[in-house]
C-alpha cells in the first residue's frame, strides 16, 4: 500500500496561520459570534464606509484624477492567474522570510500610511502595537498624527522602519533621520512619488486636506529644528501658538513641488547607517539608477494609484524590474494588494514581500 509522503515538522517559532479561519468557525458554532470585520475583500470598502466619516473614507479610499491607476493595479492582478499542482507536501508551510538581515515570520509589511488619527482614535500607535503582536514590520510615515518616539514605544520589540517624505531642508531631513535612528528604526524607505500632492476629487470635493490643520504634522511638529526654525520665523510664537501656520511652513518643506535628484542621495546614505529603500520605483530604468545609487531595495509602487492618473500597473511592470535588477537588490512590493492570492502573485513574480496599506484601516 502506498505510504503516505512524509512532511517535515511545522517550522520552529512559525505562525500557524490557518488555524485564524478555525477559530472564526469555533466562534460561530460555540458562541454564536460573527467576525467584527467582513472577511470578503469585496465588502471591506463598502464596510468602512458605514463606520468613517466622510473626509475620512474618502481620504483613504480616493485616488488621483478618475481612479485609473487604482483600476490599472486591480486588473493586473486579474489577468495573471493560479495554475495549482497538487499532491504536494504543503501540510506544514513555512511563510518566514530575511529581509535585508533580519528574519521576519511572513513577507508582509505594513505599508506607511498617514494621518491614522482620522480613521482610529489609536492613531498609529494601535496599528503599531498590533503589528508588533502579529510579527509584522510597521513602516511609520512622515505622515504620521503620532510622532517617531510614541510610535517607537508603541511598537516596543517589534520591527519598526522609516518612511521619509524627504524635506527640501537638509538640516530638518537629517534631524529626523537621526530622530529615527535613534528610536530603533532598522530600515529608511524613502518616498519619491510625492513632491506634491495629485489631484485627488474625493479630497477635492470635500476641500480637504489634514495636513493644512495640523493633522498628520506630528513627525514636524515635534522635531527640534523644525521646532527653532519655526520659533526663528515667527518671532514670539511656538508651533502651538499658530498651527495653522506651523502647517504651511512644513508642508512648504515636504511637499514643495520639487523633486530631490539621484545624486542628493549620497545625503541619506551619509546620514543613514542602514538600509536605504526607494518607494515609488515604476521605471526599469529608474530601478537600474537604484542600483547605481547604492540603494539596497526598492518598492515597485504607484502608491495605490493616489498619485498620478493614467499610471502602470504595479504588477505589470515587477516582473521585468526583478529581471533587470532582482539579482542586485531587494524588490517589494506595493499597490493593489486586496487578497491573499494577490500577496502570492506578487511574490511569485519575485517581489520579497508586500506591503499592505488600506486593508489594514478597513
Amino acid at each position: 500500500m502506498p505510504r503516505v509522503q512524509d512532511h517535515p515538522d511545522h517550522p520552529e517559532g512559525g505562525r500557524k496561520y490557518g488555524a485564524f479561519q478555525t477559530e472564526i468557525y469555533n466562534d460561530g458554532t460555540l458562541r454564536n459570534k460573527l467576525p467584527t470585520v467582513t472577511t470578503d475583500p469585496n465588502k471591506l470598502e463598502g464596510q468602512a464606509r458605514q463606520h468613517l466619516g466622510a473626509r475620512s473614507f474618502n481620504y483613504v479610499a480616493g485616488g488621483a484624477g478618475e481612479k485609473a491607476t487604482m483600476d490599472a493595479n486591480r486588473l493586473a492582478f486579474r489577468q495573471w492567474k493560479m495554475v495549482p499542482r497538487m499532491l504536494r507536501p504543503t501540510t506544514h508551510r513555512d511563510l518566514r522570510i530575511e529581509l535585508f538581515g533580519q528574519k521576519l515570520e511572513s513577507p508582509l509589511l505594513i505599508a506607511p500610511v498617514g494621518v491614522q488619527t482620522i480613521f482610529h482614535s489609536d492613531k498609529e500607535l494601535g496599528v503599531a502595537e498590533m503589528a508588533t503582536e502579529i510579527g509584522i514590520p510597521y513602516i511609520l510615515s512622515t505622515a504620521s498624527s503620532s510622532s517617531i518616539e510614541d510610535v517607537a514605544k508603541a511598537s516596543g520589540d517589534g520591527t519598526r522602519w522609516f518612511q521619509l517624505y524627504w524635506p527640501q531642508d537638509d538640516e530638518i531631513t537629517i534631524s529626523l533621520l537621526k530622530r529615527a535612528k535613534f528610536n530603533g528604526y532598522k530600515v529608511l524607505v524613502v518616498t519619491l512619488d510625492t513632491w506634491a500632492l495629485s489631484w485627488r476629487p474625493a479630497d477635492l470635493d470635500n476641500a480637504y486636506v489634514p495636513f493644512a490643520s495640523g493633522i498628520g504634522d506630528q513627525t514636524g511638529f515635534s522635531d527640534p529644528v523644525f521646532r527653532r526654525k519655526f520659533a526663528t520665523n515667527n518671532p514670539g510664537k511656538e508651533i502651538e501658538d499658530d498651527v495653522l501656520q506651523a502647517s504651511r511652513e512644513w508642508e512648504a518643506d515636504v511637499f514643495s513641488g520639487a523633486a530631490h535628484t539621484w545624486e542628493q542621495l549620497d545625503l541619506l546614505k551619509r546620514e543613514w547607517n542602514g538600509p536605504i529603500v526607494l518607494k515609488g520605483i515604476q521605471h526599469v530604468e529608474d530601478a537600474r539608477m537604484a542600483v547605481q545609487s547604492g540603494m539596497d531595495g526598492i518598492i515597485v509602487s504607484n502608491h495605490g494609484g493616489r498619485q498620478l492618473d493614467g499610471a502602470v500597473g504595479s504588477l505589470e511592470v515587477l516582473p521585468e524590474i526583478v529581471e533587470a535588477v532582482g539579482d542586485q537588490l531587494t524588490v517589494l512590493f506595493d499597490s493593489g494588494i486586496r487578497t491573499g492570492v494577490d500577496v502570492i502573485k506578487a511574490l511569485s513574480l519575485g517581489a520579497k514581500g508586500v506591503l499592505i496599506g488600506r486593508l489594514v484601516l478597513a
